[in-house]
């Protein structure tokens, strides 16, 4: 369809430029492959229906291509397209979240809302676009990692998970903090450069908006929070080790925890870079 449309307006088969018609077809193509909103329909069910390393596939690493060929062509995207479509994204995210029990589509929403903040400002600072989904993939991947060592794809087996790996539900709840967007922990950094960028381009209502809308995703991650730390199986085992039957090393997952959370402090040498 593109070149079609492309041949349509410029009488040749070469694409030499793009094009606004043709420009604003390919932006929704590459954002339906990302799955913002409102094309975002099929990624929920599709990160509910595999499993937690295929989800962590399909959250991660297949989102580069075409966040690639956004950035490449930013200076070229429709202004109110990529303002529409994010903030859609980050109130899809945030009222999609909030009545899930299943962790895979929670992630799936949460997806969802980071990448409406990553459109949000990548016509105003790809720069800052890029840091922001480098960031939402750490973050995102540790969340995985870590759900996939405990097991647990519903709200019910994180709440039990306790007893068995107490450091590692610690950090997983740290990161559901970190993905809210909570100081001092890693995904503060994205929300607070995003919102100054906003005000510095005088959009200042934009930030407002995208700040009240994203308090919608904040109240699914600390309900999240509260089950993961505030709320005990009433037959928590004696044994404090898990029963497992072959030992893994989790060093990977550890060092992504890691970097989910304490990045922060570092913000000002990564926007250098």
């Amino acid at each position: 369809i593109f070149s079609l449309i492309s041949a349509w307006q410029t009488g040749e088969w070469s694409i030499n430029s793009l094009m606004d018609l043709p420009m604003n077809i390919l932006s929704i193509a590459l954002m339906m492959k990302l799955g913002l909103a409102p094309l975002h329909f099929w990624m929920p069910e599709v990160l509910q229906g595999i499993s937690l390393p295929t989800g962590l596939i399909l959250s991660t690493w297949q989102k580069i291509a075409p966040m690639a060929l956004l950035l490449q062509t930013s200076h070229l995207i429709n202004l109110n397209l990529t303002i529409a479509l994010g903030l859609t994204s980050i109130m899809v995210g945030g009222w999609g979240g909030i009545g899930q029990t299943q962790l895979r589509k929670i992630m799936a929403f949460s997806s969802i809302g980071h990448l409406g903040w990553i459109i949000v400002i990548l016509k105003f600072d790809p720069q800052l676009s890029l840091l922001n989904f480098v960031l939402y993939i750490i973050m995102t991947a540790a969340m995985f990692m870590s759900l996939t060592t405990i097991s647990a794809t519903k709200m019910l087996e994180i709440s039990t998970s306790w007893s068995k790996t107490p450091a590692l539900t610690t950090t997983t709840m740290l990161i559901l903090l970190s993905l809210a967007g909570l100081p001092p922990l890693t995904g503060f950094a994205p929300k607070l450069l995003v919102t100054l960028e906003l005000v510095k381009q005088n959009a200042t209502l934009l930030a407002v908006m995208v700040m009240f809308i994203s308090l919608l995703a904040l109240f699914f991650y600390i309900r999240l929070t509260y089950v993961v730390t505030l709320t005990l199986s009433p037959n928590t085992p004696n044994s404090l080790l898990t029963w497992r039957t072959a030992s893994r090393s989790y060093s990977t997952t550890a060092i992504m925890n890691t970097m989910a959370l304490i990045l922060l402090p570092i913000t000002p040498t990564l926007l250098l870079l």
